[in-house]
This record gives C-alpha cells, structure tokens and sequence, in this order.
C-alpha cells in the first residue's frame, strides 16, 4: 500500500488517463471476441451456399472490428507512453527522498552499514521497483479489467459454460497460489543477498592493494564465493517457481480450451438448449467460437498476473528496503542556539550581520544557560559585556560567579531584564543574548558508549581553552578520536556535559556546530572535481585567492602547481593520481580555507613523510594560530610543542600536563618518548 501511495502521489492525472486507456483497450479486446460470434452466425454462414453472395454487409462489418481494433492499439500506445513519465518521475522522487534522507542519518548509521550495501538502495532495488512501475503493475491492473470484461463476456453468451470455467479457475488459483508464496519469500532473500554480495564486491575493491600485497586472494575468492553461493541459491529457488508459473499456467489454459471445445460440439451437435444474458438459445457455432476466444482472454490474464506477480514480489522486496531505509530515524537536533556572523563595536557591543566577517557569536535564546565564567557575553541594548577572564582555572568558577553577581543592579542589569530589553533590526524586543566564539571547550565528567554493553569513555574530564592546542595521546582503540567525535556530536554522550564557550553543545544547533569546527583526518576523502574545487569544499564560497592562500598555508601550493592543470586539475578516483601526502595536503589546505575558530587534527601528518611534515608542521603551526586545536598522533614529536597533553589509556585520561612536565613525571608519556613502552 506504501508503494501504491508513493506512486499515485503527484499522479493522479496521469493515472487517470491510463486507467481509461486500459478500460477502452480492455473492452475493445473483448468486443473482438463477440464480433466473431456476430461475424460468423449472421454474415459468413449465411454467405455459405449462396449462388451470389453480397459481401458488402460483411466489409462493413469488418471495418466497424477494424475501427475498434484501431482504437485499443492507439489508448495502449498512449498509456505506455505516459507511464514512462510516471515511472522516471516516481523512480526520481524516491531516489531524491533516500538521498535528501542519508544526509539527516547519525554517523552511526554509516558505522554500521556497508558502502555496497547502502549503494544498492540506489541501483538494484531501484531497478526492480522501475520494472515494477513500468510493466508488471500495469500488466496486472490491464489483466485485471480484461478478465472482468471476458467474463462478463461469458455470461452474456453462455451461463453454464462460464460457471464451468470459474471452477475451473478455482483450480488454477491454488496451484498458482502455492507457487508465487514460495517463489515470494525466496526473492526477498535474493534482495537480502544481493546488497550483501555488493558490499563485499565494494569492500574488495576498494582493500585490493591490501589484498594483493598480504596475498589474500585465495581467501578473498573463499569469502566471496560463500556469498555468490548464497545468492545462487536464493536467486534460483525463486526464479524456478517464478519462471515454471507461465508455463504451468499456460498449460493449464490449453486443457481448458480443449475441455470446451469437446464439451461445446457435444452440446451443440446433440441441440443442447444454451441460455446466457442474452436470452435462450441453441448453441451455436459462433457462439462456441467466441466462447473458445473469450476463454483464452480469461485464462491468459491469470497466467500473465501470475508471471509478472513474480516481479511484483521482488519489487516489494526491494521496496521494503527502501522504505527500511526512509523510516531509519534521523539525526535528531534540538539545538536552538545558532551561530551568527558578529561586528564588535569599539565600545565592546556586539551586533549581527547578514555580512561575512572574521567574528563569530552565538546567538542563544532565553531558555539556555550559559556559563559566563567560562564566556564572552554581550548584551547589544546596555552597550554592556561580562567577561571572564582567560585561562581561568574551573575550581574557581563559584569564587568567579559570586564576583559577577554582586556587581550592582545599577551597573549591570541581571540577564532576564537585559534580555527583555534587547532589541533586533525589525524594532521587535528580542529575547536572546550574544556569546563571542571563542573556543572554549570543556568536558565534565563525560561518560560514553557506543552500545551498552561496553563504556569508551569514563569519567572525561578536559579543559581545553581558547587558543590552546591540546594533544591526545595513546594506544589505538584509548578513545582519542571517540573524544573529537563527541565534539562534533556525531555521537551522545551518556553522562556528563560537554560545554562550548559555557553552552552545552546539547543546546547548539548541530549544523552551526559543526560549522565552527575544523576537520583534517587520516582518511583523507577527495571528490571528482579540480583541485581548487576540493579545497573550497571546506567554505562553498571562498574566493580563487582564499583557496591559494589556504594551499599556501598548508604547503600545497608548491606541487599543485606543478600538476598538468595546476589548481584546475581534475581529481578523479578520490585522488587516485596524487600520492597519499599530497592527497592530505589538500585536506589541510581545505580546513584552512574554512577559517575555523577550533580544528581537530586527526593524525593529519601520519601519512606525510619526515621532511614534508616539518614543512607542513610549519603551515599547521601557522593555521593554529589563535585557535582551540585537539590533536590526535602517534608520533609524539608533532605533540611536544602542545599546552596540554593528554595521556588515555582504555577511555581513562592517566596523565596530563606539558611535554617537560610529563617528561619529568616519569609516567607512562616518559616510557612512551623514550622507546621504553609501545602503543599498542
């Protein structure tokens, strides 16, 4: 039904001209069939014998069968045409609402599904559902509506033969049933097998390189045979009950033919009285032919919705997980502070602009707190700002608190009246406040996981204030990038606050988020397009001159310009052409266009060699400048210049402090320096 609703949405017209078309074409079709009772009783066995046959009255007879002939070739024509637009407009309006859908999907989502899997949503499932809208959904309904009009048919000519034919039918029905139910559950499992068999292939070959170089070929084949096997075996069974319903029923249809023409001489050599809805009669041997022609039109319909019932099933296969994946629950967001671009007066007010400008603010509503002994605060109508001091350290936060408010009333107003009296560019009172961006971002006490069963994180506790770089260090699978993550709310915590210039980023509209944080991974993901096109990824409207100056930065420029096209080089295969440190220099230089107030460094330099690090450091250092800046590496020489460093072990921070102070701990950073302990 869910399938039926998304096509008639949108198409109500259309389908009405094409429910016409098939009744005119269906009708014309049975009309044929009582011509020819028509044609044989009254004009070609009168003509038998005659010494001077007229056969005008039979032409005539034979244009009038002509002309409706004609008429049901031209409305099938035409729906056939117009379901062609329903079809690609349909197919484009699912794969458009499964695209627009992946974007609002939680990070998990794609943590916990194949690439192939996910990109067969958008070609097999797809496909089954265009066959579906194009041929065997219409096939069915055009049968239908030939069936009712053959046995209407029927009835008009003979009662007792239609009868008969409808308990024969009831025959038919049951062998037919039983096949297309077993044939049904099998093409299901294919649909299942089919999106398992494309992951793998994905898989495969996006690790070849990896495949070849551990010799896992044999492997490999071992692996993805077990899955082709599987569905061969889905995929036969249901195409061998699907493919035998045809034939079966076909024959089936031939032993009725045959059963009434037997059964219709015998009647009407031996005068057999016959009585339809047309009155009472002999059986006549016209009336036996149109009968033998209405009964092919009645079986073959059965026959033609059986067969293309198979494909109806697997096109509800496939629809199944296409709307699986619509009702998959989206990112929710109930973030209501957003972030606006800011001008700071010389006074130290602060107003909104629709103009770019290297300031950032949060705008924050009434109904969320803010820390102020952790933030900026602005409020624009008292040309009034409290402001805390940097760097100030958190057990000192209620002794900071209690200064703030004991300034006078007279002075300071207290937030809810300054908020009242807060008055945006239309006039109207405003109640939101202003917070500058500044970067600080703390953790309290923040446990995590990605499932119940088992904790990442325990007990978090980071202060990472504005223009500090703060650096993660540990073994693999310690929580670092689980941390950074947290950051940009791909996940939630479970327990705990994470505040960002004293909001809790629960309270921060995610896109406004993610938009004041920079990004550079390990894995490094390029798009098809030039050069300058994937550094502008990072801020869709910078200018030529900003995405130079940002390949500049990060050291880029040198080889760029040395590519065949220089900056309008086309990158294809996700970059396929350039090495993997030229790859990840562009990434740099594509978060350093972005301008971002925090950056998240990921082991950015891990696949950069010796020399090019220590000119790439040079850059990074450069876009660090000024910023918050988490950094995430095993090579602890890019660390040692950070404020803080933070040592995990199994979701724990075990130590903290600056390279000299932990050297001189002598902890777990000292053997880690040293050599004298791996990470593992």
């Amino acid at each position: 039904m869910r399938l039926m609703r998304v096509l008639v949405k949108g198409n109500v017209g259309l389908l009405s001209v094409v429910v016409v078309c098939i009744i005119i074409g269906a009708i014309a079709n049975a009309s044929m069939a009582l011509f020819v009772q028509t044609l044989i009783d009254n004009y070609i066995l009168p003509l038998v014998g005659t010494s001077d046959p007229d056969f005008a009255p039979l032409a005539r007879m034979l244009g009038v069968m002509a002309a409706v002939y004609a008429a049901g070739v031209l409305t099938n024509l035409l729906y056939a045409r117009i379901l062609v637009r329903i079809e690609q407009g349909t197919l484009k309006k699912i794969r458009d609402d499964m695209f627009e859908h992946m974007q609002k999907l939680p990070v998990r989502f794609f943590d916990t599904h194949q690439n192939g899997d996910i990109m067969s949503f958008y070609t097999n499932d797809t496909d089954v559902l265009r066959q579906a809208i194009s041929q065997s959904i219409p096939a069915v309904f055009s049968s239908a509506i030939s069936m009712l009009t053959a046995l209407i048919s029927m009835f008009y000519l003979s009662v007792p033969f239609a009868l008969g034919t409808l308990a024969y039918t009831a025959i038919v029905v049951i062998v037919i049933r039983y096949i297309t139910t077993t044939s049904g559950r099998f093409f299901v499992k294919q649909q299942q097998a089919l999106g398992d068999v494309n992951g793998f292939i994905e898989e495969a070959i996006n690790g070849q390189k990896v495949i070849k170089v551990f010799t896992h070929e044999e492997a490999s084949q071992k692996q993805f045979d077990e899955q082709n096997d599987k569905l061969f075996n889905a995929a036969w069974t249901a195409n061998a009950y699907g493919n035998i319903t045809m034939p079966v029923v076909g024959n089936l249809g031939y032993l009725l033919y045959v059963l009434i023409a037997l059964v219709g001489a015998y009647a009407s050599l031996s005068g057999f009285a016959n009585f339809g809805f047309a009155g009472a009669s002999a059986l006549t041997i016209g009336t036996l032919v149109s009968f033998l022609t209405l009964s092919r039109s009645w079986i073959n319909p059965i026959a033609q919705i059986s067969n293309e019932f198979t494909m109806i099933m697997l096109a509800l296969a496939g629809a199944s997980r296409i709307f699986t994946l619509l009702d998959e629950p989206v990112e929710e967001d109930h973030g209501t502070v957003t972030l606006v671009n800011a001008m700071v007066k010389s006074d130290g007010t602060i107003t909104e602009t629709s103009k770019h400008t290297n300031a950032w603010a949060w705008k924050v509503p009434a109904d969320v707190q803010i820390r102020e002994d952790v933030a900026e605060v602005y409020k624009p109508s008292h040309g009034l700002r409290t402001r805390s001091t940097q760097n100030i350290d958190i057990e000192h936060a209620s002794a900071l608190k209690g200064l703030i408010g004991s300034i006078s009333a007279e002075s300071t107003p207290s937030r809810n009246s300054l908020q009242m009296a807060n008055t945006d560019s239309s006039g109207q009172t405003s109640s939101e406040v202003y917070s500058l961006l500044r970067g600080d971002i703390r953790f309290m006490n923040v446990d995590f996981s990605y499932n119940p069963e088992r904790e990442i994180l325990h007990d978090i506790t980071l202060y990472a204030e504005p223009g500090q770089k703060v650096a993660l260090v540990g073994a693999t699978g310690a929580g670092k990038t689980t941390i950074t993550n947290l950051v940009n709310r791909f996940y939630d915590i479970r327990s705990g606050q994470i505040l960002y210039d004293g909001i809790d980023i629960s309270d921060i509209n995610k896109t406004d988020l993610r938009r004041s944080l920079g990004v550079v991974l390990q894995d490094v993901n390029l798009f098809t397009g030039t050069v300058m096109d994937n550094i502008r990824y990072g801020k869709l409207d910078a200018t030529d001159d900003e995405c130079i100056d940002a390949a500049k930065l990060a050291n880029a420029d040198g080889f760029i310009r040395m590519l065949p096209q220089g900056y309008d080089t086309v990158i294809s295969g996700d970059g396929s052409g350039l090495s993997q440190g030229q790859r990840q220099l562009i990434s740099i230089a594509r978060a350093a266009v972005a301008d971002p107030p925090v950056m998240i460094l990921d082991e950015a330099t891990s696949s950069i060699d010796t020399r090019t690090e220590e000119i790439v450091q040079a850059g990074m250092d450069a876009l660090m400048e000024g910023r918050t800046v988490f950094v995430i590496a095993h090579r602890l020489s890019t660390v040692r210049n950070s404020d803080v460093i933070m040592v995990l072990d199994h979701g724990r921070i075990i130590e903290r402090g600056n390279h000299e102070q932990l050297i001189a701990q002598k902890g777990q950073y000292y053997q880690l320096y040293t050599g004298a302990f791996e990470l593992e």
